[in-house]
């Protein structure tokens, strides 16, 4: 993804790899979920993404999926 990416491209870029990691029917799912339960992506993860994750262990995490997703990690993404 590149700085200031337009809206429409990244609902088409979310949409791809929704339906491509979850299948279509899991997307439409996943969706209509989202929209019933006003669901607040910022404060889920605050609260359950990285939920007693050490910073090691969500590193490491990091690392085994950037090598099973490199299509993913954008091209102009800084390693550390």
């Amino acid at each position: 993804m590149t700085e200031g990416m337009q809206t429409s491209a990244i609902m088409t870029a979310g949409m791809r790899i929704l339906r491509e990691t979850l299948g279509i029917i899991e997307t439409e799912v996943f969706i209509a979920n989202i929209k019933r339960e006003s669901f607040n992506y910022t404060e889920w993860r605050r609260g359950n993404l990285f939920e007693n994750m050490t910073l090691d262990e969500l590193v490491s995490k990091a690392s085994e999926f950037e090598l099973r997703h490199p299509e993913l990690i954008p091209r102009n993404a800084k390693i550390i």
